[in-house]
């Protein structure tokens, strides 16, 4: 089974609403050098957000924010030296599932992914509170 969907908690993921929007939060670090040896982690990342972003717009989803992160503000500074960070919104729940599953990003996504990214966390997030909701 790949990389990504052994990592996937499909099971938390299947336990939330499966039509709700939802934000994931996406927090990296890279290698220095792409374990497959063409360029840097973010070389390899940047190979793979090229092919994620029209995954992503396929199935509804957007890329809101991204940024790379400059220093921990506040908490703990062990286990939270970051790259970079994005907001990308699916429609629901099903619709990452889908794009996170599919043949397609198993075989031509991930292997970027992996080869760039030293750690990658996603955190699906319910909607508290958005300027750019109309009130």
């Amino acid at each position: 089974m790949p990389l990504a969907v052994n990592m996937l908690n499909i099971q938390g993921l299947e336990g939330l609403d499966q039509h709700a929007p939802v934000v994931m939060l996406n927090l990296m670090r890279f290698h220095a050098h792409s374990r497959d040896g063409d360029g840097s982690g973010w070389d390899a990342y940047l190979r793979y957000s090229a092919i994620t972003v029209p995954m992503i717009k396929a199935r509804g989803g957007t890329l809101l924010w991204t940024g790379e992160t400059r220093a921990i503000a506040l908490g703990p500074h062990a286990g939270n030296q970051w790259d970079f960070v994005a907001l990308v919104s699916y429609p629901s729940v099903a619709a990452f599932l889908d794009m996170m599953t599919s043949q397609a990003y198993e075989r031509d996504a991930d292997p970027h992914r992996v080869n760039g990214c030293a750690e990658h966390v996603i955190i699906a997030t319910s909607e508290a509170y958005s300027k750019f909701r109309a009130s």
